[in-house]
């Protein structure tokens, strides 16, 4: 059993800043997140690519971002357990008990949710062929974007992450964007 000020779910910025802010108050967070390393979506969508919603800079990477927020919470020593889903919260006396997939337990008196769009699970192709592909033809996300340089791709989807890697890709490669409706779901400026 693990016992905390506060057990912080999900890895990615809310929740490394989040860890920033407990610690400059004295408090302790323990870190639980689904994926198998830091830094959520901006890791798992945008390690390579530019991003520019983050106040006070102008334009950074998802990865350099998480590199920046990790460096700043080095100072308290926060513990982080990885590739583990909280499954079961119950609420013992003054204080929450936290149980994970992996049997982990915690004691918290708080739980901070920073779970952005929730656990980042890519909608794979339904085609068991296309699992044989994965990280050679068929990928769910791109760790760096230099490997698709100069090639023939095609991006499906008509969210944020699909536009965004679209004109980002495109800038070194063909691209082509499926999307089963009419419109897209991003920001007005990428849809233009």
């Amino acid at each position: 059993m693990i016992s905390t000020d506060v057990l912080i779910v999900g890895a990615g910025p809310a929740a490394l800043f989040a860890v920033h802010q407990l610690g400059l108050l004295g408090l302790k967070a323990e870190v639980v997140d689904n994926l198998d390393r830091v830094g959520g979506q901006c890791s798992e969508l945008y390690p390579d690519k530019p991003i520019y919603d983050i106040p006070a800079i102008s334009e950074c990477t998802g990865e350099t971002l998480i590199k920046n927020l990790m460096k700043q919470i080095e100072p308290f020593n926060t513990n982080f357990h990885l590739s583990e889903r909280v499954e079961q919260l119950a609420k013992e006396g003054t204080k929450w008990k936290i149980t994970t997939n992996g049997k982990k337990v915690f004691i918290a008196s708080s739980i901070i949710i920073a779970g952005g769009v929730g656990s980042f699970e890519p909608r794979k192709f339904p085609l068991k062929e296309a699992e044989k592909l994965e990280e050679s033809g068929v990928f769910y996300s791109i760790k760096d974007k230099k490997y698709f340089d100069n090639k023939k791709i095609c991006i499906f989807g008509g969210g944020d992450s699909a536009l965004d890697w679209s004109i980002e890709l495109s800038k070194n490669s063909k691209v082509v964007l499926v999307h089963r409706r009419s419109e897209f779901r991003g920001t007005p400026k990428n849809v233009e």
